[in-house]
């Protein structure tokens, strides 16, 4: 490891290592390197589909199967995907913490659960969840549908099922939302493998950052949140992640 990033991950395990309380807001690039696609990078899934297709009540009312068609193939990978380095890091950082240590995700694929991370909030949903758009009950529910099966009813009403997951358009839940804010007034604020383009979680940081709270960014590349970091740790998160654990050791 280049000394410069060296010395940069140790300032941000000394701040940790004086903290009584840390968050992280994660983003799509820490699941890069479990193979799930990104978004918004050269290769990411805005590139190849769109977005007012697939991801807006607006077009699940005009074509639900169609939605549900891509969301099918969309669970296939998430879950063929295992927790990388990354996530196994901030699973040991909450371990550190315990309750006071809150991970904000924007990520759909329940890999921060499966890694061992509890003290989660989803502020865009859950991929292996449903809700009902009738008794608006949400549930559990991995399973990979036939098209003949497309879509869904709800095994509670019968009525229509939709994915679990905050499309373009909606609003996020209020009382996620809150705790979300509350939690970036935490001692240290973790911003890792998110564009910083998507509101109002790209708001977390300025947040953190204004209430002079030390944050710090793990990326592959500088984003909109770079400008609200006192440091910025650029290469594979899967690298930097797994080094910042063992320097809380040092």
């Amino acid at each position: 490891m280049e000394q410069k990033m060296f010395e940069r991950l140790k300032r941000v395990a000394d701040e940790i290592k004086k903290a009584k309380s840390v968050a992280v807001l994660t983003g799509a690039g820490i699941s890069k390197a479990s193979g799930i696609p990104t978004f918004r990078d050269k290769d990411g899934l805005w590139k190849k589909f769109s977005f007012s297709q697939f991801a807006t009540y607006q077009a699940f009312r005009k074509n639900p199967k169609e939605v549900w068609l891509w969301y099918n193939y969309r669970k296939k990978i998430i879950k063929q995907a295992k927790p990388n380095p990354a996530h196994e890091a901030l699973a040991e950082l909450e371990q550190r913490f315990k309750e006071n240590f809150t991970l904000i995700t924007q990520n759909i694929d329940n890999l921060h659960y499966l890694s061992g991370n509890r003290n989660i909030i989803e502020l865009h949903g859950n991929i292996f969840k449903v809700k009902c758009t009738i008794c608006d009950r949400v549930y559990v529910d991995d399973k990979i549908y036939s098209e003949e099966e497309l879509p869904p009813k709800c095994k509670h009403c019968g009525g229509l099922l939709r994915p679990f997951v905050v499309w373009f358009g909606e609003n996020l839940d209020r009382d996620l939302l809150d705790e979300a804010i509350k939690s970036a007034t935490s001692d240290v604020f973790l911003c890792i493998g998110t564009s910083g383009a998507v509101q109002p979680a790209a708001s977390l940081p300025k947040i953190a950052h204004d209430m002079g709270r030390f944050v710090a960014e793990f990326n592959i590349d500088y984003s909109g949140i770079s400008i609200y970091a006192d440091e910025v740790v650029i290469t594979e998160v899967t690298e930097s992640l797994p080094q910042l654990i063992k320097l809380l050791d040092s």
